[in-house]
Order: structure tokens, then C-alpha cells, then sequence
């Protein structure tokens, strides 16, 4: 069973293919993790599942219903159910860290508000940082209040775009074991984009690798460390 599927997906921008006859399944309730080197078209796969670019040609499949296909997007990124965490975060810096939560819940005029972001602050342990601003942050909080804002409307999808580039090695520990309890607690399904393996490996049930708009290879940590594809050996070193 597959909860999302990318059927020979090709996607080009200025007459440059990012993507080449690109397919992958993802099973619901796991991690996937993308991998491979800058440029080689993940953070597009993640776009295009959120609906945020058309493809230029092949359908785009979540539970069972195409919601995009060549040159048009049938089901709108707001009715997709998914979270979406950007690599630059992407918290309005106007906003409070209130505020920042709730943005997704008073545009879907949810009820209960108070709650579901009380419940936020105490989850990812930044209730002392309500009133604060994201330039009175660190950058570890800044993370967390971001994957708080993109779960708070309860997502069947994750999509976390490096969001852990920039943190230094400790914290990034911290903040991964974090959002994997998170995800086994919550049974959403995630799609992580990250150039360094040796992250994937530790939050992925399944690795995808990828270069130059392709998928390599596709399986577990152990399948993708004993594979004997020369790009993966050679990605695996650096």
C-alpha cells in the first residue's frame, strides 16, 4: 500500500530539466528520507507534493487520488492536508511565536485555538517563549516553533526541507529525536530532503537517493550502505 506516489514525474525550469522521468512510492506512517547532492531535485519532489509547482509532465498520486498531472494541478496545496517545514523556516517575523502557531488554525477558523496551541508550546517545550519574536530566538527554538506551526492543523503529510542544516551537530541530536518520537506518536508520514546521509540514516525507515533529476536507489539503511552502485559508494564517502 502506498500513500504517495510520483508517477514518471519530469519537471523543468527555463528549459533545464530538475527532474527525469522521476518515480517513487511512499508508504503512509513511514519517514522517507531524500538524499543525494545540491541541485539533484529533491526539495522539487517536496514542492511538487505540496502542490506548490505543476509538473511539466506524469501524475502525482496522495491516498489513491491524483491531485496533479502534466501541466496542471487538480487538488490546491490548502486541501492536500499537508505540513510543510522550508529549510529558511519561513516563521513571519512580525509575528509572535503565538501568533506564528496559530496562523494555519485562524485561517481554517478552527475551534478550540487556546488549546491546540497550548498543547503546541507544552509539546515542543517553548511555552516560556509565547510572546517572543523569531528574531529573540535561537535557532533551536526557531525549529521548533516551525514544526510546531506545520503540525498544528494535524497534517496526514510532513515535508521537512533540510530544516536542520544550519544547527550545530548537539542540538541537531536533540531536535531529530524530537520530531521522530513526534512522528511515531502522531503516525504522519514524512518526507525528509537532507544532503547528509549519516542524518537520513539515523531518521529514515526508508532512504531514497537521487541524482541529476533520477532516483539511484531506493530501500533501508542497510540496502543503500551495502549497495554497490558506484555514485552511492562514492556519495556515502563524502
Amino acid at each position: 500500500m502506498h500513500f504517495i506516489e510520483l508517477n514518471h514525474i519530469s519537471h523543468n525550469y527555463q528549459d533545464k530539466f530538475v527532474l527525469n522521468d522521476f518515480s517513487v512510492a511512499i508508504s503512509p506512517g513511514k519517514t522517507t528520507c531524500l538524499i543525494g547532492p545540491t541541485g539533484c531535485g529533491k526539495t522539487t519532489v517536496l514542492r511538487l507534493v505540496a502542490g506548490l509547482e505543476t509538473p511539466s509532465a506524469g501524475t502525482i498520486t496522495i491516498n489513491y487520488k491524483i491531485v496533479s498531472e502534466t501541466g496542471r494541478i487538480i487538488v490546491p496545496p490548502h486541501q492536500r492536508n499537508i505540513g510543510y517545514v522550508f529549510q529558511d523556516l519561513a516563521l513571519w517575523p512580525h509575528f509572535t511565536v503565538r501568533e506564528n502557531i496559530a496562523f494555519g488554525l485562524k485561517a481554517r477558523k478552527e475551534k478550540n485555538i487556546g488549546n491546540r496551541i497550548g498543547e503546541l508550546l507544552d509539546l515542543f517545550r517553548i511555552s516560556d517563549k509565547t510572546e517572543k519574536y523569531p528574531h529573540q530566538l535561537s535557532g533551536g527554538q526557531k525549529q521548533m516553533v516551525a514544526i510546531a506551526r506545520s503540525i498544528a492543523l494535524q497534517p496526514e503529510i510532513l515535508l521537512m526541507d533540510e530544516p536542520l542544516a544550519n544547527i550545530d551537530t548537539h542540538l541537531k541530536q536533540n531536535i531529530l529525536e524530537h520530531v521522530m518520537q513526534l512522528q511515531q506518536r502522531l503516525n504522519f508520514t514524512m518526507l525528509y530532503v537532507t544532503h547528509n546521509h549519516r542524518e537520513a540514516f539515523q531518521t529514515g525507515d526508508i532512504i531514497v537517493v537521487m541524482n541529476e533529476g533520477k532516483m539511484v536507489l531506493k530501500g533501508t539503511k542497510d540496502e543503500i550502505i551495502n549497495s554497490s552502485d558506484r555514485f552511492i559508494k562514492s556519495f556515502l564517502e563524502n
